[in-house]
């Protein structure tokens, strides 16, 4: 039952990606207001650089999970992945048992 287990992680673990994808992405939308409301108010302040700092940190998560999604995806043959060891066909050559 390996394989099925490893299938299930495997959705697993991609589902968690895209949802933390969601996540940041919604993260950089909010820091990217909050660093242009802030630069607006008070230019060059540190308020202004934490919101900045922290749009920083999220853009590289985003790009990192995207990137893991990436690597993590299975390219769609439209063939059936088999896992079991192939057919080993008919030998010619026969030995003789003695």
């Amino acid at each position: 039952m390996a394989p099925k287990t490893e299938h299930i992680q495997f959705l697993r673990a991609e589902r968690q990606l895209r949802r933390i994808r969601s996540f940041y992405a919604a993260a950089i939308l909010l820091w990217t207001g909050s660093a242009a409301w802030t630069g607006w108010q008070a230019p060059r302040s540190q308020q202004m650089w934490v919101s900045v700092l922290l749009l920083a940190v999220f853009a590289v998560l985003l790009v990192t999970v995207s990137l893991a999604l990436r690597r993590l995806a299975v390219p769609a043959s439209g063939r059936p992945v088999h896992h079991a060891a192939p057919h080993k066909l008919p030998s010619t050559r026969r030995h003789v048992h003695a």
